[in-house]
């Protein structure tokens, strides 16, 4: 069956209307060298030729397989139990879509649900939607829901939040007429706080790495009457206490590390939560519990304020799905690690980033850029950019991923290496960087 499935009856009526002869007609406004190119293509391969191609190509790849990874910076390399990909392969999810028919969704609307309700207890907040497409625009999501709380249309946000969630918040939000004002540091952000702000909107731990004090920070956009926004790595859940313990009034992040390898940027997932009181300016979706007409438990959409699904004037937001077959993933993993198991993910992850951190702050000519908390990422400063650029190109030769140059986000930290350590570096790994290091 053809994929536009009309007969030669039906097209040659809807040539006729159109005045035309052939179907060939229709493209006649295209030059024909470029309707019909000459192709010089190589000779065709076969299926094992082509899968050892692939095969060869890949193996030029610096992959995190094979190399030591020390590279975060917003994505991350923590270890996937096996069981999730037998899961969320099975075809009944893999081909899943948005579950509009409930009597024919419940199993993709109660895992939406399961994710929904992790999510909550993740960041202790009382409402989490069905997700956003990434932490990034959950984040933006985020300030535009704080304005039509407050009322304002102001957002002040440290840059010390993650640069590519800073400039997608300026995308969603400068057509709109918000304002976002952005300061080197969260002490300074705090001094900008004013009664025309909306919202604070910071980062946990943020890009830099460090902790933040919340609970100074939820208490001083209070004061302002202005909302409290977070944006939280997950896995620092299982070990630090979450944003929703401080007072945060909206609390977003990705959710990639929860069970989703590095794939190359995407896809991922965004995490949104908040506090039931303002569950109507919640973007998305929700997915409640119900009964049916015979007593039964259901599960269905109970919630959707999207562009789509309501008059556009009333809706929260225009974003169009949500990352279904991600969330899924994330519920899987949270499933199969348990409350324990993410709490040992997080303590590898940070007892192994200080150690780094203290053995490499040993090292000549490398000495760490702040003294505060951290979880699992530090910024190293090297005695020059030139410093940096020549441990880069002596990690790449040795066969270690990382760390990340700062000059590529800051300008005046051209001199920092920002390093990532999770529960799957070994010691041995950190070692070698450190060696590594100490050679330069």
């Amino acid at each position: 069956m053809n994929y536009i499935s009309h007969s030669d009856a039906e097209r040659a009526e809807m040539l006729e209307s159109l005045g035309l002869q052939s179907v060939e007609e229709l493209f006649e406004v295209v030059p024909r060298h470029v309707r019909f190119p000459e192709l010089k293509l190589p000779k065709a391969l076969s299926e094992l030729e082509v899968t050892r191609l692939m095969t060869d190509l890949s193996g030029q790849n610096t992959n995190v397989l094979s190399h030591p990874c020390f590279l975060g910076a917003g994505a991350y390399r923590h270890y996937i139990p096996s069981v999730i990909g037998h899961l969320a392969g099975r075809a009944e999810f893999f081909t899943a879509y948005t579950p509009y028919q409930p009597e024919v969704s419940q199993g993709t609307l109660q895992a939406i649900y399961e994710f929904q309700t992790m999510m909550g207890e993740l960041y202790n907040m009382e409402v989490a939607n069905a997700s956003m497409y990434d932490g990034a625009s959950a984040l933006a999501e985020a300030a535009i829901m704080a304005v039509n709380v407050t009322g304002r249309r102001k957002i002040i946000m440290p840059r010390t939040v993650h640069p590519d969630s800073r400039a997608v918040t300026r995308t969603y939000t400068e057509p709109q007429g918000i304002t976002i004002e952005e300061y080197a540091t969260v002490e300074e952000a705090l001094e900008h706080l004013d009664d025309a702000t909306a919202a604070l909107l910071v980062q946990q731990p943020d890009f830099l790495g460090q902790l933040l004090d919340l609970q100074k920070l939820s208490d001083a956009a209070h004061a302002h009457k202005a909302l409290f926004v977070v944006s939280a790595y997950p896995t620092a859940m299982g070990l630090i206490k979450p944003p929703g313990d401080f007072g945060a009034d909206i609390v977003v992040g990705e959710g990639q590390p929860l069970g989703m390898a590095l794939s190359f940027g995407g896809p991922y997932v965004g995490i949104f939560t908040c506090r039931n009181e303002y569950i109507r300016q919640l973007p998305g979706r929700i997915v409640g519990k119900a009964l049916d007409k015979e007593g039964k438990q259901a599960y269905v959409l109970t919630l959707r304020t999207r562009e789509q699904d309501i008059r556009r004037e009333r809706a929260t937001s225009n974003i169009c799905t949500n990352e279904g077959l991600i969330a899924l993933i994330v519920t899987i993993y949270l499933s199969a690690m348990g409350k324990q198991g993410l709490r040992q993910v997080a303590e590898q992850s940070y007892h192994k980033a200080h150690y780094a951190a203290a053995e490499i702050a040993k090292l000549p000519g490398y000495e760490l850029a702040f003294d505060g908390p951290f979880f699992n990422e530090f910024v190293v400063r090297c005695k020059s950019a030139e410093a940096v650029e020549a441990v880069q190109k002596a990690c790449r030769e040795a066969g270690i991923i990382g760390g990340y140059s700062l000059s590529e986000v800051f300008d005046d930290m051209a001199d920092c290496l920002l390093f990532c350590c999770t529960e799957m570096n070994t010691r041995e790994e950190i070692d070698r960087l450190v060696a590594v290091l100490k050679a330069v």
